[in-house]
């Protein structure tokens, strides 16, 4: 099985070794291991030159026993298809660790969208759309904003379905914007839902905000968010980067002064003479390190080196699984992806919701009952944690596979029992 050399594998690996501790026959990890259905595309797209261009575009449906599926659309030059499985089984294990309707999925389309106009990446949209047309929907997989998408792009999106389908379905996809039916509160969803769990931590450490020395690797939308929010809290950000840099001070950085002069794309290390790398500043001393750009960043290569107390992981699959059991030895805990980024697909649920009922909330429910939400998964996780003796990583995985495996073998799919 592999270790360190794709998302997949990795996934496939923790899945294993939660199937095996809850005690499940082999064909429950058989069966979950890959999704259900994987939809490869090939997008026309005309640029403004009048040249067409053809893009790859991918849609992986893990598991639909909770429900519809669920999962993002990512924009990126580094797309695969062994990356969107795995983002779509982390996506199933999110939802059942956040006790939401539905099973995960995930998109992706190979391309750099810092390259293309406007109107080339509306036609990007409608075209992949065209493509998958026959495979979501609002009570089959809904899509939602991921790496380099956003709101502008949901909202491209939700058009050109509702065209295809001749009739009005705000609850095809979430994250579009608020006067198509998107959510309050839904673009800071998932910098919020970390701020929870890192408050949640510390409660359970007796640490305080205030007294804390933060990294935050990437500069996005979650990123930034977070930055601010930390900032307003009076933690100290020491370090942080984007795709072209980074930028360390032990006497702390001014975030609004980033805020205010960040490009579309969250590019602030330019403004900055003195600069390092990504993998200089995972490095650097600090109480908190948060990843929260790509995956894959932490591995046994340098997980000697980290210099923090414990790992937030806001990014999808930062740290490998041999990584994570290094740092349990030196004790650095991880609080895992599938839990702590998990806002974002919390407040989407929200959303669709909304859609369904025709009714919207205030900005300030929406944070309740995120805040609510989380915080009672994170005790979830920590009483199987406790019941199990494994780390947070391994705990969320039992948390998560046991609620689909159920689904599944109530369905009459798979037998949990021996």
């Amino acid at each position: 099985m592999n270790k360190e050399d794709t998302p997949l594998g990795e996934f496939q690996e923790t899945l294993h070794e939660a199937t095996e501790r809850l005690s499940y026959p082999a064909e429950v990890f058989h069966f979950l291991k890959n999704p259900m259905r994987f939809l490869e595309v090939s997008i026309p797209v005309q640029m403004d030159d009048g040249e067409t261009k053809v893009f790859k575009g991918y849609r992986a449906q893990h598991n639909d026993a909770c429900g519809p599926t669920k999962g993002g659309i990512r924009f990126h030059p580094d797309v695969t298809p062994e990356e969107v499985k795995a983002l779509s089984g982390w996506m199933s294990l999110k939802c059942g660790i956040n006790h939401l309707p539905y099973g995960g999925a995930k998109g992706g389309i190979i391309c750099d969208p810092r390259n293309l106009s406007s109107n080339e990446l509306q036609r990007l949209s409608r075209g992949y759309v065209r493509a998958i047309s026959q495979f979501v929907g609002p009570t089959k997989d809904i899509p939602a904003p991921d790496m380099y998408t956003n709101a502008q792009i949901m909202g491209w999106m939700l058009d050109e379905y509702n065209h295809i389908c001749e009739y009005g379905a705000p609850g095809f996809i979430t994250g579009k914007p608020l006067v198509l039916g998107g959510s309050k509160g839904r673009e800071t969803a998932t910098s919020k839902g970390v701020l929870y769990i890192l408050q949640l931590v510390c409660e359970q450490q007796n640490l305080n905000i205030q007294d804390m020395r933060v990294i935050i690797q990437g500069f996005g939308n979650v990123g930034s968010y977070l930055a601010h929010y930390l900032y307003d809290l009076g933690a100290k950000i020491v370090g942080i980067s984007d795709a072209k840099g980074a930028i360390y001070d032990s006497a702390g950085i001014d975030i609004p002064y980033l805020m205010e002069n960040k490009d579309a794309y969250g590019i602030v290390s330019t403004l900055f003479r003195q600069t390092m790398t990504n993998e200089e500043l995972l490095e650097q001393e600090c109480d908190v390190l948060i990843p929260a750009a790509i995956g894959g960043v932490i591995t046994t290569k340098n997980a000697d080196r980290l210099k923090c107390r414990f790992i937030v992981e806001a990014a999808n699959g930062p740290t490998t699984k041999e990584a994570i059991e290094l740092l349990d030895k030196e004790g650095i805990q991880v609080v895992p992806d599938v839990l702590a980024n998990s806002g974002g697909v919390i407040v989407s649920y929200f959303e669709w919701c909304q859609n369904i009922q025709g009714y919207y909330w205030t900005e300030e429910l929406v944070d309740q009952r995120l805040k609510e939400r989380i915080t009672e998964s994170f005790n979830d996780l920590m009483e199987i944690v406790s019941e199990y003796g494994v780390n947070m990583k391994v705990a969320a995985y039992i948390l998560g596979t046991k609620r689909l495996a159920e689904a599944s073998h109530s369905r009459g799919w798979i037998n949990i029992n021996e």
